[in-house]
């Protein structure tokens, strides 16, 4: 089957917390089955990251996970997270933490999120269909500034507390580029989206995206305040085309966005700077249906198709892994999250047996 050069990867897999080992899992056996097809080798690690590094180790990112990201060619990502953290929100050390870490220690500064509806999926939406249908967007959430970390301040009586949302001309414009030659290789748009009409930092954003623009007269540039479109996703989906957004803006976006596509489980990414890229689920850790063998793994396998092609070049082999998931939908195969009403019951499926339906076609 192998149509090019062999092609060897070291991969670091952290599933982390809740239902990250159970859809991990399938990552890994989807990128082992491309493996074996086109005759590639990827070489496996695991690192810890998220509350079950600091059960083990009392840091939310140990340097040995640090270390083994730093060596590999792509980190395979499962969620991290768990209620004791919600529950408790002064305790000093978090999950979130090692998250935050690692994108700063890779210098991993945009996050890419396609936001595209298998058309097997429409019922699932709570959109109507007719407005759904043909949605196809790429997001580029800036995700090394803003308020996620900018200087913190609290008053010790509890009385106020502040975060400093901070952006620099150089994190704008490595980012709008990545974004413009995006909508190059797409529909030539690109929609930015800021709330310069309120914030200083994004009247910088504006100003600079603006100015990139001269340089991409081939793309369509515009900009929308972000509270319209929050709203615009959600009425017309289909005019956008490229997105791209600040840290804040792009978290929540996103996942509004997850409604156009049914549901957060099939929501893939992929965080990447100028080396070593992760891909994730957008999903969180689902603590609630954790062990269950209920979650929907489809998300961390299209985050696999993601690093076959933006990490890897391997072109074909992703649109293989996104054949594979489309085909197992036109069979019928559904977890929970993505069955309607006219799903049957016997086509309603565990984590597990979604795998091993898109291994079956790959």
């Amino acid at each position: 089957m192998a149509t090019q050069q062999k092609v060897h990867k070291n991969i670091l897999v952290i599933s982390g917390d809740g239902i990250g080992p159970e859809v991990t899992r399938w990552g890994r056996e989807v990128l082992q089955a491309i493996a074996q097809k086109y005759e590639h080798d990827f070489h496996f690690e695991e690192g810890l990251m998220g509350h079950v590094a600091i059960e083990a180790t009392g840091n939310p990112l140990p340097d040995e996970t640090l270390q083994k990201a730093q060596q590999s060619d792509a980190i395979l990502f499962g969620a991290i997270g768990h209620p004791k953290y919600d529950q408790d929100p002064h305790l000093p050390v978090r999950p979130e933490q090692g998250l935050l870490r690692i994108r700063k220690e890779l210098g991993l500064y945009a996050n890419l999120r396609p936001i595209k509806l298998f058309d097997e999926l429409l019922a699932a939406s709570s959109i109507r269909p007719e407005v759904l249908q043909g949605a196809d967007i790429l997001f580029f959430r800036e995700l090394t500034g803003d308020v996620y970390f900018g200087e913190k301040k609290k008053a010790e009586d509890g009385s106020w507390a502040s975060d400093l949302m901070i952006y620099h001309r150089y994190e704008v414009e490595r980012i709008a580029r990545k974004a413009f030659e995006a909508a190059r290789k797409r529909r030539r748009k690109l929609c930015s989206v800021d709330k310069a009409n309120v914030l200083e930092s994004s009247r910088l954003w504006r100003a600079v995206v603006q100015r990139l623009s001269a340089d991409y007269p081939d793309v369509e540039c515009t900009h929308m305040f972000v509270d319209n479109a929050a709203m615009q996703l959600i009425r017309d989906p289909r005019q956008f085309d490229v997105i791209v957004t600040a840290n804040l803006f792009g978290d929540i976006l996103t996942d509004e966005a997850s409604q156009i596509a049914g549901s957060m489980g099939m929501l893939a990414s992929a965080s990447i700077g100028d080396g070593t890229g992760l891909y994730e689920p957008i999903h969180g850790s689902a603590p609630d249906i954790a062990g269950k063998g209920i979650a929907n793994p489809l998300a961390s396998i299209l985050s696999v198709a993601l690093m076959l092609q933006i990490g890897f070049g391997l072109q074909e082999e992703a649109d293989a892994v996104i054949r594979a998931v489309d085909q197992t939908l036109k069979a019928g195969y559904r977890t929970l999250d993505i069955a309607d009403k006219h799903t049957p019951n016997h086509m309603i499926v565990g984590t597990d047996a979604m795998g091993q339906q898109v291994i079956q076609r790959l």
